[in-house]
């Protein structure tokens, strides 16, 4: 099984947890809580080689994720899915199933992901306006990840999913160009 089907099965599973209605565990917690646990492990070299060396007995493993959860104040159902990794030695594969994950819970919970890049940093204001329009468009709640493209001459595209939004100057130009070729 490749990695990206095992690393979804995992997501999948923490998923059917947190949304399930006697989840005490709201889905943005644990997020939130697996999002601290993967940048303290990634932010240590040894302590992330421990946890991924078969060589570490898993039990040792399970008190060193059991007192950095203890440090982190993590829940007891984040804590389960991580000693769950350790046992089945999948660990390795946190960062993956973490942005599985958050895949997964925005589908269920009905957002849509957007990625939008502008020829500079757009304000808050200006955010929201398009955050706005695309939910307006797409008819869904939108997660959007903001980039800056200086090579845009002005304006923006956005994307989500498959569908393509090019509100740049160069696209815009390109456009007209085309209407005007084939009105020729």
């Amino acid at each position: 099984m490749p990695v990206s089907a095992v690393t979804a099965r995992y997501a999948n599973a923490l998923a059917d947890v947190v949304t399930g209605s006697a989840s005490a565990l709201k889905p943005a917690d644990a997020l939130a809580e697996l999002t601290a646990f993967e940048s303290l492990v990634g932010s240590s070299p040894e302590l992330r080689n421990a946890l991924v060396t078969p060589a570490v007995p898993a039990g040792r493993k399970k008190a060193v994720v059991a007192r950095l959860a203890g440090m982190l104040n993590l829940s007891r159902v984040t804590r389960n899915f991580l000693f769950v990794l350790i046992d089945h030695r999948r660990i390795a594969d946190l960062r993956d199933i973490l942005h599985n994950l958050e895949v997964v819970l925005d589908e269920r919970l009905g957002f849509a992901r957007a990625e939008v890049v502008s020829a500079r940093e757009l304000s808050d204001a200006q955010r929201a306006a398009v955050n706005a329009e695309l939910e307006r468009v797409s008819g869904k709640r939108i997660r959007i990840r903001f980039a800056v493209d200086r090579s845009l001459i002005g304006g923006a595209v956005a994307r989500i999913g498959s569908t393509v939004y090019n509100g740049s100057v160069r696209g815009q130009l390109e456009s007209l160009g085309r209407r005007l070729g084939a009105a020729l």
